[in-house]
């Protein structure tokens, strides 16, 4: 894997230090954030690979601090925090975080994860970054497998990657039925140790955000198929 760039969103001095000298040693440039709006600015500065994000912040919530960065970049985020109850997991997910790992945490299980969350997004951009790849039309919606873009009647909409690669699965598989397990397999890969619900927030947020609801159809006690009109 070459060198990534990790961003560490933490207030707690000797946590964000031990992670960083974890991540140094295994090849990583990492910078430290130790409030949201410090963490807001580094992103927007070097534009990392991937975020580590305390959710209790001095100024502003971890999780505000996550759904702010997903609405402005497509960037892999991984919340850390004591809170551990599947509400908060859930919660936290919700907002756009791709994984959750809750304290106190074994370093190499943090490092492990990250790197399993960085070779999937690294897949889906070898995916997309294929010259030959054809613009895909799915109702009013044009995804774009080359740029990772998707316009709705020309205007460019703004998806974080789990959703972009949802929709885009959906999108190649129409009328095919999968269950949230198996979603949970295919978009956030085998070891995700997430709850199946990840799959209906996510989901849920997709069909919001492009009044798809009449063709990302919940098929109850299975899961979810594309129907297309």
């Amino acid at each position: 894997m070459k060198e990534k760039q990790l961003l560490i969103i933490e207030d707690e001095k000797p946590i964000a230090e031990i992670l960083s000298y974890g991540f140094k040693k295994e090849g990583f440039t990492v910078r430290t954030a130790h409030t949201g709006a410090d963490g807001l600015e580094a992103a927007k500065n070097i534009r990392p690979d991937i975020v580590l994000l305390d959710w209790m912040l001095p100024d502003l919530s971890g999780v505000d601090v996550c759904r702010m960065l997903t609405e402005r970049f497509n960037i892999p985020i991984v919340m850390l925090t004591a809170r551990s109850s599947i509400d908060d997991k859930l919660y936290g997910l919700e907002t756009g975080a791709d994984d959750y790992i809750t304290k106190p945490f074994d370093l190499r299980e943090v490092i492990a994860r990250v790197k399993t969350i960085l070779r999937r997004y690294e897949k889906v951009e070898s995916t997309v970054e294929n010259p030959d790849s054809p613009l895909i039309q799915m109702e009013n919606l044009v995804i774009s497998e080359k740029e990772w873009t998707v316009t709705q009647d020309g205007v460019r909409k703004e998806l974080t990657p789990k959703e972009f690669e949802l929709l885009h699965y959906f999108a190649k598989h129409p009328r095919q039925v999968f269950t949230r397990s198996q979603l949970l397999d295919h978009i956030w890969g085998y070891d995700f140790e997430g709850d199946t619900r990840t799959v209906d927030i996510h989901m849920q947020r997709l069909r919001k955000k492009l009044n798809l609801g009449n063709v990302l159809i919940t098929i109850f006690g299975v899961g979810y198929k594309y129907e297309p009109q």
